[in-house]
């Protein structure tokens, strides 16, 4: 599947805040990652979001929401629930959408209007990513882990679709071992 880089940074952006959320589990996961405007501050310097000023506790709120209703998409059961959700969350954000070329990247669009809000940029240009994974009959591809302590959304870009952990080095391998150490235990009766 071939994706462009602005949808691809963009769904990069919209797995990387739906992990910020707690997660059902013990330890470091269980904690929100979006906690505070420092972490806000963070996670958009990490992501490189354009034309980001200064944030406030409103802007935190509204990032959380926004992080909730992505979640909402990965988790919807069909096309149809996904585009609702989607085409609830970019009318929302007020797209207006602008051809640019900034930072070194080629031509792409920005959905966000200017000026716009981080939640409503995140809205507007993740939404949109999203949309195109709709259109595409890719939503599959957005996915969580099936680890059962895990639960961390990825976008799956193998080729047939097979990728069942966000990260195979640890949660799958993590899994096969449990695995093997349980048929080892098994067979030594």
């Amino acid at each position: 599947m071939l994706i462009p880089h602005d949808t691809r940074s963009a769904l990069d952006t919209v797995v990387d805040l739906v992990n910020t959320a707690p997660q059902d589990g013990t330890g470091d996961s269980a904690a929100d990652r979006l906690a505070d405007l420092d972490a806000l501050y963070e996670f958009v310097r990490n992501q490189n979001v354009s034309g980001v000023g200064d944030l406030d506790e409103r802007d935190l709120r509204a990032v959380r929401a926004v992080r909730t209703r992505f979640a909402e998409v990965l988790a919807a059961p069909d096309p149809r629930t996904a585009a609702d959700l989607i085409n609830q969350l970019v009318a929302a954000a007020g797209t207006t959408p602008q051809l640019t070329d900034h930072d070194g990247y080629d031509w792409h669009v920005h959905y966000f209007a200017p000026g716009a809000s981080v939640a409503d940029h995140l809205a507007a240009d993740c939404g949109m990513a999203l949309s195109f994974m709709v259109v595409a009959g890719e939503q599959e591809r957005l996915r969580r882990c099936e680890a059962p302590d895990c639960g961390h959304a990825f976008v799956d870009l193998s080729r047939n679709r097979s990728r069942r952990y966000c990260d195979s080095r640890t949660c799958g391998n993590r899994l096969h071992v449990a695995a093997y150490r349980a048929r080892r235990k098994e067979a030594a009766g």
